[in-house]
C-alpha cells in the first residue's frame, strides 16, 4: 500500500461532514439512529476562523453520514442518518457496525518550519495512512472509490470541539487558557514559547492550529466513546490526532495537548451515571501514559492499566517531569487512596518485546484484573509505537498480536470497547496495525500469531506484576506474603540460613573456616562469606571460587504459592569443585557472592537482586581485599581465580586493575558466563596483554547469550575475551556439571610441576589427613599417632583478633575457629533498591 501524500492531501474526498457542535439540535427517533449534538459554548471565538469545509453536493454511500446541501440547514436528514440501526433484531451486537471517528480537520495541526529530511514523528499523515488502510481493506468508504456501497462498512461518527468544561474536568483552567492563546501568538514566536517560564516545552510543536486539532481530537474521542454508550454502534475506532496519554493537569508534553482518553472517560460517568460508573483504560502505547495515570491515580472506578517500555526508568517519560519526579510508570505506583490497586502499571525493562510477550502479560495480569472489575466501558489507549518497525518503540509486536488482544479485550463491558489512537510513527506499521484492530473489532477473527514464547524477560516482569497487584485483587495468585511475616510470624531468608548451612557442612568435612574481612557493617548476609581450608597459607596451589549462592528449587503450591520443604531442592555444585579439590590436596578459598544484602532490619517483603554493577563491584573490592590480605602474603604455587557471573565481573576487573601483579602470580582464571555481560581484558599500555589472558584463561558461556548473537558468527571470539568456549548447558549449575571434568584436567594439568616435585610420603600423609569422616566413623589415626582428645569436630564458635590485629588460631592444628558472624560491606544507597514516590 502506497503510504505517500497523494491527491487527498488536502482531503478533498467529500465524506467529511460539518462537526457536531455546529448542527443544533435535532429529534432522535429510535428507529433513525440519528445522533442529538449539544450546543459548543463560544470559547473557540479565539481561536480564529474554522477552516473552510467541502460540503457534499449528494448523499453519501456506505458509512458515511448523510447531509443535505443547503449551507443554512445543517441537519442531517433523519431518514438517512448513518450509523444504521441493527441489521438482524435477534442479533444487535453482531449486526450493528462499527464507528469510524476521522475528521481531516486534525491535520491541520503542522509544524511551523519542516524540514524535508527531518520530520517531526508526530507526522500528519499519521492519521491520514490508518484511514487511507482502512479504505483499501475495503473496510471504509470515500468519495470516488471504486466498488458498490455494501452495509459493512465503518459507520462515520462526528468529530467535534470539546468544551472548556470538559477540558476542566481533568486539567486547569490555565491550561486551557494557554493552549487556546496559541492560536494568536505570531508563527515566528511559537518555536521559543514556553508553557511555564523558564522550563522548555518537552517534545512537543506548536502552531495556531493547535488549539483547533487539540479540540477535535479530544472530542473526537468524547463522540466516540458516546456513540457506543447511546447505541449507536457496537465499538468504535477513533482516527485522532494530535495524542494525548502525556499530557498532565498543567502539562502539555510528548507530542499531547489535551488528555483525550481521561476526558472522554469524566464525560462519560458525569453524562451516563451508573450506566457508565466503571471504566477500564487500556493503554499499549510503548511509552507509559502518565498523564491518564496522574488524572486517575485516585479514581476507584477508573482501573488503568498500562503495557510500556520503562528500562528499569531509563525510557520516556521517565525524567522528563517539570517537577523532577522519580519513576512513575513502575510496578510500584498501584494507586492512592480510594484508588489504591486501580493503577496497574506493567514495565518491560528492555526493549523487543513482541507478541508472545504481550499476549502472556494479557493472560497473567490484564484479563483477569479486567474481568474482576466488570467494566461498564473499554477505552484502548492505542499508540502503536510498539509495533514492528516503529523507530521510537524498539518492539516487535505485529499486527496479528494487536488483534488478539483487541479480541480478548471485546469479551469485557458486553464488547463496548473504544479505541482511541494516541503514538506510532511509522507509517507503515501503524497502517497495518491499525487495519487489523479494525477488522477484529468489525468482527473478523484475529490471525494466528507465530510467536507463541514469552520470552524470560516478560516473564520475570508479569510476575514482579503480578506478586505486586495480588495484595489488591482477589483473581491473581500467588498472594504476597509480607502481610503475614510482617507481624508475629517473622522469618529469616533463607540464602542467610543456607549459608549458615553451607558453614557448618564444610568445617564438619575440611575444616573450613571463616576469613577476616574488615568491614565497617555487619550483615547476615556477609556472615560466613569467605571460607578458607586450614593449610590455604602453605606452598601448594590455591583455587579461590567466586559464586552466586547454590540453586534452589522449588514446586511451590499452584494457588498459595507456598513453599514446602519437601518439594524443595538445593542443588550446591561448587562443593563439588571443593570436593575434588581437596582431594587433590589444593587449598581452597571459596567466597560466596550474595544477591541480595539483608537489612539488619528486614522489612519481610519480596526484594529483587540487587544490580548486576553493585554486586560487581562488591566482589570486586572483596576479591582485591582477599588477595591483598590473604593470597599475596601466602606462599601458594599456583592461583586459580573461578568465578560464575557476577564473579566472572569481579576477576576481569581484578586483572585489569593489577595488571603486572596477575601476571606474576596468576597461573589461570576460569569464567563461568550465562546472563551476565561477557568482559573483556585488554590494557591501554602493554599491547601483549590480551594475548596473556586469552592463554591464561577457560572461559564457559551459554550458547544463547548475546555474545554470539551480537558479533560475527563465522569468527573466532577476540583473544581479549580470553579463550571462550561455547557451552550447551542452560543453567550455570548446569554449565559446572558438563565442564566440571574440562576445569579438572586444566587443574591437573597446570599443577603437574608441584605433583611431581613433592614427596609421596608427604601426598598419602596428606590425603589421610585430609581424608573426611564416612557416616559416624572417623578415619583411623596414622601408626605412632596419639588419638585425639576429643573425636568430635568444634563446631563454628566466631573469629577473634589477637592483640596484634592478626587471626587467633584454635589449639586443634592450628587452624583458625569459624566465626559465628562476620563484616559486611559497606551499604549501597538505599535509592537503587526504594522507589521513588
Amino acid at each position: 500500500m502506497d503510504l505517500e501524500v497523494s491527491t487527498d492531501i488536502l482531503m478533498q474526498d467529500g465524506d467529511i461532514v460539518a462537526s457536531t457542535e455546529t448542527q443544533g439540535q435535532q429529534s432522535v427517533s429510535s428507529t433513525e439512529m440519528s445522533f442529538k449534538a449539544e450546543p459548543n459554548d463560544n470559547e473557540y471565538a479565539k481561536a480564529g476562523p474554522e477552516p473552510s469545509r467541502k460540503l457534499l453536493g449528494s448523499p453519501l454511500k456506505g458509512g458515511g453520514l448523510k447531509r443535505d446541501t443547503g449551507m443554512a440547514d445543517w441537519q442531517p436528514k433523519s431518514n438517512q442518518a448513518i450509523p444504521r440501526p441493527p441489521k438482524f433484531p435477534p442479533l444487535p451486537y453482531a449486526s450493528s457496525q462499527t464507528g469510524l471517528v476521522y475528521d481531516v480537520r486534525m491535520r491541520f495541526h503542522v509544524e511551523t518550519v519542516s524540514i524535508e529530511d527531518d520530520i517531526h514523528p508526530e507526522d500528519p499523515r499519521r492519521i491520514h495512512a490508518i484511514f487511507e488502510s482502512f479504505v483499501d481493506a475495503g473496510l471504509a468508504w470515500k468519495k470516488n472509490t471504486s466498488g458498490p456501497s455494501n452495509d459493512y462498512y465503518m459507520g462515520r461518527i462526528d468529530a467535534r470541539k470539546v468544551t472548556k468544561e470538559e477540558v476542566c474536568l481533568v486539567h486547569t483552567e490555565e491550561h486551557w487558557n494557554w493552549i487556546q492563546g496559541l492560536s494568536a501568538v505570531p508563527m515566528e514566536d511559537l518555536e521559543e514559547l514556553e508553557q511555564h517560564p523558564g522550563t522548555k516545552m518537552d517534545s512537543v510543536y506548536l502552531s495556531n492550529m493547535t488549539p483547533y486539532c487539540a479540540a477535535l481530537s479530544a472530542g473526537g474521542a468524547i463522540e466516540a466513546c458516546r456513540a457506543i454508550m447511546l447505541g449507536k454502534v457496537k465499538n468504535v475506532f477513533a482516527v485522532i490526532r494530535p495524542p494525548g496519554h502525556h499530557a498532565e493537569r498543567e502539562d502539555a508534553k510528548g507530542f499531547c495537548f489535551f488528555d483525550n482518553v481521561s476526558i472522554a472517560t469524566k464525560v462519560c460517568q458525569r453524562e451516563f451515571g451508573e450506566r457508565c460508573r466503571k471504566i477500564l483504560i487500556l493503554d499499549w502505547d510503548v511509552h507509559h501514559g502518565n498523564g491518564i495515570q496522574q488524572a486517575n491515580y485516585d479514581d476507584p472506578n477508573v482501573l488503568y492499566i498500562s503495557l510500556h517500555l520503562h528500562e528499569r526508568g531509563r525510557f520516556y517519560p521517565e525524567h522528563s517531569y517539570r517537577d523532577r519526579r522519580g519513576p512513575y510508570g513502575d510496578h510500584l505506583h498501584c494507586g492512592d487512596g480510594a484508588g489504591l490497586g486501580r493503577n496497574v502499571n506493567i514495565p518491560w525493562s528492555k526493549k523487543g518485546m513482541g507478541d508472545a510477550d504481550y499476549v502472556y502479560a494479557f493472560q497473567q495480569v490484564v484479563m483477569p484484573i479486567a474481568i474482576e472489575f466488570d467494566p461498564d466501558l473499554v477505552i484502548v489507549a492505542a499508540g502503536f509505537d510498539a509495533a514492528k518497525g516503529d523507530m521510537l518503540g524498539g518492539c516487535m509486536v505485529t499486527p496479528a498480536g494487536y488483534a488478539h488482544m483487541t479480541h480478548m479485550l471485546m469479551s469485557l463491558a458486553q464488547g463496548r470497547v473504544a479505541v482511541c489512537l494516541e503514538g506510532g510513527y511509522n507509517l507503515d506499521s501503524i497502517a497495518r496495525s491499525a487495519t487489523a484492530v479494525a477488522r477484529t473489532l468489525m468482527g473478523e477473527p484475529p490471525e494466528r500469531l507465530q510467536e507463541l514464547h514469552p520470552s524470560i524477560t516478560a516473564v520475570d516482569d508479569v510476575k514482579l506484576v503480578v506478586r505486586q497487584q495480588s495484595r489488591f485483587w482477589s483473581s491473581l495468585y500467588p498472594k504476597d506474603i509480607s502481610a503475614r511475616l510482617a507481624g508475629s510470624l517473622h522469618g529469616e531468608r533463607m540464602h542467610d540460613v543456607v549459608r549458615r548451612w553451607q558453614a557448618t557442612t564444610l568445617w564438619d568435612e575440611y575444616e573450613m573456616s571463616s576469613l577476616f574481612v574488615y568491614k565497617e557493617q555487619l550483615s547476615k548476609s556477609f556472615e560466613n562469606q569467605v571460607l578458607a581450608t586450614p593449610n590455604y597459607t602453605e606452598a601448594r596451589p590455591l583455587l579461590v571460587i567466586l559464586h552466586d549462592p547454590p540453586e534452589m528449587i522449588a514446586s511451590p503450591d499452584p494457588r498459595t504459592g507456598k513453599v514446602e520443604l519437601h518439594n524443595t531442592w538445593l542443588t550446591d555444585i561448587v562443593k563439588t569443585y571443593i570436593d575434588w579439590a581437596v582431594k587433590h590436596d589444593f587449598a581452597v578459598i571459596d567466597v560466596n557472592l550474595p544477591t541480595h544484602v539483608s537489612d539488619a532490619e528486614d522489612n519481610q517483603i519480596h526484594q529483587p537482586e540487587d544490580s548486576m554493577e553493585y554486586r560487581t563491584r562488591e566482589a570486586t573490592q572483596l576479591l582485591t581485599y582477599l588477595w591483598d590480605n590473604y593470597i599475596e602474603l601466602n606462599e601458594a604455587t599456583h592461583v586459580f581465580l573461578m568465578g560464575t557471573n557476577t564473579g566472572h565481573g569481579a576477576i576481569i576487573n581484578f586483572i585489569k586493575n593489577n595488571e603486572e601483579r596477575a601476571q606474576e602470580q596468576l597461573t589461570t582464571a576460569i569464567s563461568f558466563v550465562k546472563d551476565v555481560p561477557l568482559q573483556s581484558c585488554r590494557s591501554a599500555t602493554n599491547d601483549q596483554f590480551a594475548q596473556w589472558y586469552h592463554a591464561s584463561s577457560l572461559v564457559f558461556v551459554e550458547e544463547d547469550h548475546n555474545f554470539f548473537w551480537l558479533g560475527d558468527l563465522t569468527r573466532k571470539p577476540k583473544k581479549r575475551f580470553g579463550k571462550v568456549q561455547k557451552s550447551p548447558a542452560g543453567t550455570i549449575s548446569e554449565m559446572l556439571i558438563e565442564h566440571k571434568e574440562a576445569v579438572f584436567n586444566l587443574l591437573t594439568a597446570e599443577t603437574a610441576d608441584w605433583r611431581a616435585a613433592r614427596p609421596h610420603d608427604e601426598d598419602e600423609e596428606m590425603a589421610t589427613a585430609r581424608m573426611p569422616p564416612v557416616s559416624n566413623f572417623a578415619p583411623s589415626p596414622r601408626p605412632g599417632a596419639l588419638p585425639p582428645l576429643n573425636p568430635i569436630s568444634m563446631p563454628p564458635v566466631g573469629t577473634f583478633l589477637s592483640s596484634n590485629g592478626t587471626t587467633a588460631r584454635s589449639l586443634r592444628g592450628g587452624s583458625p575457629l569459624p566465626p559465628i558472624g562476620n563484616f559486611a560491606p559497606s551499604p549501597k544507597p538505599r535509592s537503587s533498591r526504594s522507589p521513588a514516590r
